[in-house]
């Protein structure tokens, strides 16, 4: 996604990524400042996660006064509420000196701008568990998994039926109840860490 706008015969170009790791961010800024090497900044933010963590985000100023330009464009990314997201913006100078108060409106109005015309989709945090069932119980707890959001990645039948799948975090607890209710107690979920181990 690019947007361009310009103030005071400045041009400021944002672009906006996808982005799961500061490793992808540093990636997209580096993708950016080869296709502008001329430009006078390179200025980003990042949110590499739920756009609510505050351990994994990272900005730069790239030689604009500090705090003019880094941190204005993280403050839209985590007001926006969209999270997994780099923004760059390039700037050309274009011989006017906006101030500090301009810089900070500059840079982050042209996010602003930018993400307006972003498609977003709602990301649900999943957690993977198996569970080991007999094969009179596996259309129930199918059943349940359904009712709950689940998804089965895996299905394994041998002496006993042994079921892979996703469920959203929110869920865990009310499926780990209504399990121990179906089964009295024997139905038992494992996470996949717990799995491995075992092996």
């Amino acid at each position: 996604m690019v947007d361009e706008t310009i103030v005071s015969r400045s041009r400021f170009i944002c672009y906006l990524a996808p982005c799961a790791s500061n490793e992808a961010a540093k990636q997209f800024l580096k993708t950016i400042q080869e296709q502008h090497p001329q430009a006078s900044h390179h200025c980003y933010a990042f949110v590499s996660s739920h756009p609510l963590d505050s351990q994994r985000y990272g900005f730069s100023d790239d030689g604009e006064p500090s705090g003019t330009a880094g941190r204005p464009i993280l403050s839209v990314l985590q007001g926006s509420q969209i999270g997994e997201i780099v923004a760059v913006v390039v700037r050309y100078f274009g011989g006017t000196k906006l101030g500090t108060g301009g810089l900070q409106r500059a840079y982050g109005n042209s996010v602003r701008q930018a993400l307006v015309q972003i498609e977003t989709k709602t990301k649900i945090p999943m957690v993977h568990r198996t569970l080991a069932c007999q094969y009179s119980q596996v259309n129930d707890v199918l059943h349940l998994l359904e009712k709950h959001h689940g998804k089965v990645v895996e299905q394994d039948f041998h002496s006993a039926v042994n079921l892979s799948f996703l469920i959203p975090d929110s869920h865990l607890e009310q499926l780990k109840s209504q399990l121990k209710t179906l089964s009295s107690g024997q139905l038992i979920l494992q996470s996949t860490e717990q799995v491995k181990d075992k092996q």
